[in-house]
């Protein structure tokens, strides 16, 4: 397998490039607008198509580059079902998989950050059919989760946060290595590491908030960082949406 992260350590933000090789096929997934060429610069030094490109929820933070990347080079843009954006995109399902030759992705639908937020699970079948790593967008991050206010119904969205982590991420293996959307100098939430990754095990050891009961967490997590710059002009763009007339 091909794995390529982009560090945005101005914004705490990554993206990723993955897939196989030898059948020269890959995703990008939470591409940045001003990284288009980039993303399709490697793909095309490494003899590969991006045949997927996929966000893991509709970005609050920064303008997305996954409508313009999939254009560029002719791939669906890839969102869950319940994604409320005035674009076209390929919707995805909880327990989907993707086939990008050896490589393969499974969808997971891990609502509370977003409603439409998703993880990916990826396996190398060279290596055998165990997961390897898992794309945890905003949901899961090193030594923190994902904040819940950003669509409004923090508390309720908050407990579903802690439902999707606990019966979607946790009852994966623990060797699992796990790639967020967000590190230490993001809005997204609080309490990040400065680490990019992480695993599962470790998590379960040192992130402090997969400890706590659904009462305590959702009280906990009522404590946010503030709302990102310009949050309601990037989610417009990021949805599709021309601004209102002022």
């Amino acid at each position: 397998m091909i794995f390529r992260p982009w560090y945005y350590f101005e914004t705490g933000c990554a993206a990723y490039l993955f897939g196989c090789g030898g059948f020269g096929k890959c995703a990008v997934v939470d591409a940045h607008e001003h990284d288009v060429d980039a993303y399709a610069a490697f793909a095309a030094s490494k003899d590969m198509r991006i045949t997927h490109v996929i966000d893991s929820h509709v970005h609050a933070d920064h303008r997305s580059g996954g409508p313009a990347l999939a254009r560029k080079v002719g791939a669906p843009y890839c969102l869950h079902h319940s994604a409320d954006v005035a674009m076209p995109f390929e919707p995805l399902h909880d327990g989907q998989e993707l086939e990008l030759g050896n490589t393969r992705v499974r969808v997971l639908h891990t609502p509370g950050h977003t409603p439409e937020s998703i993880c990916l699970v990826v396996s190398d079948l060279r290596r055998g059919p165990d997961p390897w790593f898992v794309l945890t967008g905003d949901t899961l991050f090193v030594g923190a989760v994902g904040r819940p206010d950003l669509p409004g119904r923090a508390r309720e969205n908050a407990g579903e946060l802690h439902d999707s982590i606990h019966r979607q991420l946790l009852g994966l293996p623990d060797d699992i290595e796990i790639f967020p959307g967000h590190f230490a100098g993001s809005a997204c939430g609080a309490g990040m590491s400065g680490k990019p990754s992480s695993t599962l095990a470790f998590e379960k050891r040192w992130n402090p908030w997969l400890a706590k009961a659904r009462a305590e967490f959702v009280e906990a997590l009522a404590e946010v960082p503030p709302k990102p710059p310009g949050m309601e002009h990037i989610l417009r763009a990021n949805q599709g949406r021309a601004e209102p007339p002022a």
